[in-house]
């Protein structure tokens, strides 16, 4: 298992990553409320959904699933945020700021994977 503090950190990334998302898609055309809203959502809080569950069974093969989960969605919602740049829906520095949020979160579940 990872040390608290790490956890801490990467809890509180996903944290701010998954508000920063919902934020930015306050603003998604309104036809998009059952299609890249609702699926930006779910794959950015299935992120931090998965990694705690993950975290807290305590057994690093278990750990290990989750996380792959995870990343898997972390993976989703990047594409999911470049779609959104693409169709204007967020602009420049939203894009910007979420992808560098996406990418931090990603180097560190690696991190944890690769050392299980």
């Amino acid at each position: 298992m990872q040390d608290t503090q790490f956890h801490k950190e990467l809890y509180e990334l996903m944290d701010r990553y998954v508000n920063r998302v919902y934020d930015a898609s306050k603003k998604f055309p309104k036809d998009e409320l059952f299609g890249v809203t609702s699926q930006l959502r779910r794959a950015a809080l299935s992120v931090v959904l998965n990694y705690i569950e993950g975290y807290a069974r305590q057994r690093n093969a278990v750990l290990k699933n989750f996380l792959e989960t995870s990343y898997g969605s972390l993976k989703e919602s990047k594409y999911l945020i470049d779609f959104s740049f693409g169709r204007k829906y967020i602009n420049d520095m939203e894009h910007k700021e979420l992808i560098e949020f996406n990418d931090r979160i990603g180097r560190m579940l690696w991190g944890i994977f690769t050392k299980l």
